[in-house]
């Protein structure tokens, strides 16, 4: 095999690698409730032949599952599996638990945290409050671009300006996508909740839900906590007054995550 045979091989077999990624990663966007075919072709940009191919091949390798009475396909057991073997040794989501949980009995609504994974955020933890309606937007392993989510906002908001363009540069084909968000809202956002001191969407993905979000450690962000309700409960009063209790224990978790890593070096 001559050297420019073997350059195509490994660039063909890094594609069919990426693809596999970008397919797992659309398909757990959705959380439990999966994704028809069609759904996750156009999410991908991916021809619907290769898609069907490609999720064949993966539901009889255990990463996706298809139910027969829904027709969607969503992430499957191999999965989880593996996952038990990857668990970090530092749980930033149960050292937030506390905060969680205090946010939660404070606010009433539901509390959730984000942290950063490359171009997106990852929900690791939810704590629900005791007021009757809930906004109930995200699962525990939901995963969305940056921008998507008060969350993921929150983190952009916190990074240099610089490397937050990049970020939505890169997101931005996948905003249309997954929400009612374009790469400009979202910088515009960006730049509303620096001045501001907090995050703020309002339904981004689900009409009627808000949340408000706040990222730490300040300038390094890796994680969000952020708060979620139906939209009326949110008005500009009581956003400032959320945003100011999660000012509070992000300033607690940063403190606390500092010390732990330190501890750890």
């Amino acid at each position: 095999m001559s050297a420019r045979q073997a350059e195509a091989e490994s660039r063909s077999g890094t594609q069919s690698i990426e693809r596999l990624v970008a397919m797992l990663r659309v398909v757990a966007s959705r959380g439990r409730e999966g994704m028809r075919l069609a759904d996750v072709a156009a999410a991908t940009g991916l021809p619907t032949s290769t898609c069907h191919r490609m999720l064949q091949r993966m539901e009889a390798e255990g990463l996706v599952e298809r139910r027969s009475a829904t027709r969607k396909y969503a992430i499957g057991p191999l999965l989880f599996e593996l996952g038990l073997l990857a668990r970090p040794r530092f749980s930033l989501a149960e050292r937030c638990e506390p905060a969680l949980a205090e946010l939660a009995q404070q606010t009433q609504d539901t509390v959730y945290l984000s942290e950063r994974r490359g171009l997106e955020a990852i929900c690791s933890a939810r704590a629900l409050g005791d007021y009757p309606i809930k906004a109930l937007t995200l699962d525990v392993g939901i995963r969305r671009p940056l921008g998507i989510g008060a969350g993921g906002l929150a983190i952009l908001c916190a990074l240099p300006a610089a490397e937050a363009e990049e970020l939505i540069e890169a997101n931005g084909p996948r905003y249309a996508k997954l929400s009612n968000l374009s790469a400009e809202l979202v910088r515009a956002a960006v730049r509303d909740g620096r001045e501001r001191g907090y995050a703020y969407l309002d339904g981004p993905v689900y009409a009627g839900t808000a949340a408000v979000g706040v990222a730490f450690p300040a300038g390094a962000p890796v994680a969000a906590l952020s708060v979620a309700a139906i939209s009326v409960r949110l008005d500009e009063q009581r956003r400032a007054e959320v945003g100011a209790l999660l000012r509070q224990q992000a300033q607690r978790l940063a403190g606390q995550l500092t010390s732990a890593l330190a501890g750890r070096g």
